[in-house]
Formats: C-alpha cells, structure tokens, sequence
C-alpha cells in the first residue's frame, strides 16, 4: 500500500517542558519520524524550552539519546538523526521570570507557523500565555497546544478557559488527547459514516449495548503523588473515555470539519443521564505476590482513590434510549487492553433446533496494544452432526491488512502535531466540551463522596472487583474478557 505524506508547511515549534517525559518520549521522537517520511521540511525548527541551564549541543545529546531509545529504528537512521537534530535548539526559560523571553523572541521567524507546545502542568497556563503576549510573540497564525489534565472539576477547567480565552480565540487553542489520534478511532468515523451497511443498524432497535475498556497492567508507578489527587475517573474517563463514548455515539455531523464534529460530540454529553449509586462501582488494587499495592506504589496510607472504575451510562436521545453503555478502566488488570465492543441484539426469532445456539454479532473496535476491527458473525460448526452455531470472527488487524507500522503510518502524537501545524482541530476538544465533560463528572464523583465508602479491594492481574462482573451479570449480561 502506498501512503500519500502531504507536506505541512514550514513551522517554528516551542516546546515548553522541552526536557520533560512527554518531549522526551512523544513529542520529539514523533517529529523525528516525520521529518524522515518528508512531511515535516528541513526549513522548519523546533526550539526547547525549560529551567535547565543547558546550550544548544546539549540538548541535542538529550534530544539524540531519547530519540534512540524511543525509536527502535533511529540507530540504523544515524545520519537523518543528525540532520534532524540541526533543527532543533534551546531557549532556558522559567515561566514565572520575564528572562530569556527575548532571546526566543529572536529566533521566531517571521512568514513561518508559530506552534506552542505547553507540555507542562495547568498551573503555568497563564504564566506562558501573558508572557507570550508581553514579549510580542502571538499574532493571529499562532496556535497554543494543551496537555491534559485540563482542570480538576468543572469549576477549574472553566477557570482554565477563561486564562487561555484571555490571551487566545478559541480557534487558536488545541486541547490535546491522544486517544482521538489512533488510527482505529479515525476509522471508527469511516466505518460508521462511509458504509451504508452499519449506519442503519447504529441505534436502540439494534444494539443491545455497548462496551468500552480500557485496561491497563502497570500500576501507579511513578505518577502516586499525580494519580492519587486524580484517580481513574479524572483520569481516564472525563477525557478518553469520553471522547471515545463521543465518537461510538454522535449523530452524522452535516460535514467532516472542527465544528460539525465538535457539535456533536457535546450534544452526547449534554444527553448523558446521571450515574446512580447502583450503577457504580470503585476498586483500588491490592498487593499480591506479583506486585505491590497501591498504597505501597502510590504512597499513601489509607487512600480512598480508586484505580478502577466500571459505571453504566444511559444517553437520553431518540438514537439510544434504552441502550446501556458499560464503562471500565483500571490499572494492574489482567492485560493491557483497550475496546470498544458494539454489541447487537439477537435475532428476533431462531428457526434452529434448541441447544443448537443463538448468537448475536459484535463488532469490536481495538485500539491498544493492536490496532483493528472484528466482526463476530454466526456461522455453522464445520463437521456433521446437525446444525450446530458457532461465533467467528471477520478480524482486520490494521498491521496485518496494510503492512507493520513505519514512518508512514504514524502514531498519534505525530497524526496530532501535524493537524495543529495545519490548523485542524478535527480531533481536539473544544472549550464547552470539556466543560461539559466535566460537569457530567462532578455528579458521578459526588455521588460517591455522598456514599462514603472506600474502593473494593482486588488483586492485581484479575479483571477488577467482582462487583463490576455483577453490574452486567444483574442486566443478563457479561464483559468481554480482558486480553491482549
């Protein structure tokens, strides 16, 4: 298959947080593969910056040294590694001090895209911005990039918007989640909106539910302090899972652009019912003999945070009103795996003989840690004996049917940054969005807080507390099981 790399024009990048974990292993070595594959020219720069006294070459030795350990196929990519690093330098700053300012100022170039990257924690939002502003260096062409976690509540995210609106439209601001670059969640559009054959069938008649996991193996690891202010609703499902929900339950938008998609993504969120007590349940993983606990990995004693969360959601519209969608995410699960299971209804009466089987279809989309869709349809046992039914799977896995991974095909961070040197924000969260994501948050966190109850416990490599198997087992229904 060959792959059409549409050039982006020539940009000046600034990376806040230059130094940082999410440069260091995204963000950079993610450029780096797109200036191999040429969409990324050789005119462009990208500028670090962080406290750190550094000079230019040694940032490029850090720059090289997490480049080579990000990207297996970097060492045998030497020289385009080195011509790589001559577009990238160094500007020391801290953001609550006016110094350095300046000395960036003059390496913007004018008649070039100017990109701010803020990967850094909220609380240097309005820092960065105003001291952009003071120093001349925002102009109408400028777009601002931002990390989650944006905001902690629906009180502060809109408190975040009105610091970034204070210096920047809105057209201006990509509000960033990686989740929306996977190639099968873009996917997830052509095949509900570019086939005829699944649209007609994408409502309540249909389907009977929908599942959404994502499970993570690792635990806390070094994020305990992070984590713990957060837990896995902050963390997961105010911002990926939710865009996933979004994307699996929006009407057709009237056109493929920012605004007709962004319109409909909210109004599913402005549909979602309130979660009862009954349709919750919170874990916390405990220490067993292949791993710590999360009090001991997060490191603290008698934490109420919880590391997995399973909830039925209900969407209040004439599409899905009486379809349940089932949501769960949790870390030091059995396997790291991420899906979205759309599960349709049987068939509304079997001409086979009892005992022979009544299977409905799913498809499944998959998005971690392989890339595809699955198909499950009812076909007949191969063999004698009568007809016996049996469920098969039509499986597209992306690396099998269009070639492994490369430069190519990149991953979401790439697909990302070049939509914001484009100007696209196709895939980025709009500011009502996100505060409407969160409002819908506060009420299922505070319907907790009002239970005052701590997290089941469960072991870690299970599949969460047996209560979430009982959140499906009472409706008639089970999860899918959790695997790689």
């Amino acid at each position: 298959m060959v792959s059409r790399i549409i050039p982006v024009k020539t940009f000046d990048l600034v990376i806040f947080g230059g130094t940082g974990d999410l440069a260091r292993r995204k963000i950079l070595p993610g450029l780096f593969r797109r200036f191999l594959s040429g969409q990324m020219d050789s005119e462009s720069r990208i500028i670090g910056v962080a406290r750190q006294n550094l000079d230019c070459r040694a940032y490029r030795s850090v720059i090289r040294e997490a480049i080579l350990e990000n990207d297996s196929g970097a060492r045998d990519k030497i020289q385009c590694l080195e011509a790589f690093l001559t577009l990238v330098s160094y500007n020391s700053i801290d953001a609550e001090s006016e110094s350095g300012w300046d000395n960036m100022a003059c390496k913007m170039r004018d008649g070039t895209i100017h990109a701010y990257y803020f990967s850094v924690g909220p609380s240097l939002f309005d820092n960065i911005a105003g001291r952009l502003h003071r120093h001349g260096l925002v102009h109408e062409d400028v777009r601002i990039v931002v990390e989650k976690p944006f905001g902690h509540d629906w009180k502060s995210a809109c408190a975040l918007n009105r610091t970034l609106a204070r210096h920047f439209h809105e057209h201006q601001i990509f509000r960033i989640d990686h989740y929306l670059g996977k190639e099968t969640v873009q996917n997830l559009m052509a095949l509900r909106f570019g086939n005829l054959l699944f649209e007609p069938l994408w409502n309540s008649k249909y389907v009977d539910h929908i599942q959404i996991t994502v499970a993570e193996s690792v635990g806390v690891g070094g994020r305990g302090d992070y984590y713990d202010q957060t837990g896995a609703m902050r963390d997961m499902v105010q911002n990926h899972i939710m865009q996933l929900l979004c994307m699996i339950a929006m009407e057709p938008p009237a056109k493929y652009d920012p605004n007709s998609m962004r319109d409909e993504k909210l109004k599913v969120i402005r549909c979602l019912d309130p979660v009862t007590r009954n349709d919750l349940v919170r874990g916390q993983y405990e220490k067993s003999a292949i791993s710590g606990g999360y009090l001991d990995e997060a490191g603290k004693s008698g934490s109420t945070t919880e590391s997995f969360i399973a909830l039925k959601a209900r969407i209040s519209n004439w599409r899905w009103a009486g379809t349940p969608i089932y949501i769960r995410t949790g870390k030091r699960l059995k396997d790291r795996a991420s899906e979205i299971a759309v599960v349709f209804k049987q068939t509304p009466h079997s001409i086979f003989a009892a005992g022979s089987g009544r299977h409905g279809n799913i498809l499944a989309i998959k998005l971690q840690p392989n890339e595809g869709i699955e198909l499950e349809v009812t076909i007949k046992e191969p063999g004698p004996g009568g007809m016996r039914l049996i469920e098969v799977p039509l499986d597209m896995t992306f690396a099998d049917a269009l070639g492994p991974s490369d430069i190519d095909n990149p991953d979401a961070y790439e697909r990302l940054v070049m939509d914001v040197i484009r100007g696209d924000q196709t895939l980025f969260m709009r500011g009502d969005e996100v505060e409407a994501a969160w409002e819908w948050t506060d009420k299922v966190v505070s319907e907790w807080e009002n239970m005052n109850e701590k997290p089941l416990p469960y072991s870690s490599g299970s599949s969460g507390p047996d209560d979430s198997l009982m959140l499906m087992h009472r409706d008639g229904r089970k999860w899918r099981e959790i695997r790689a």
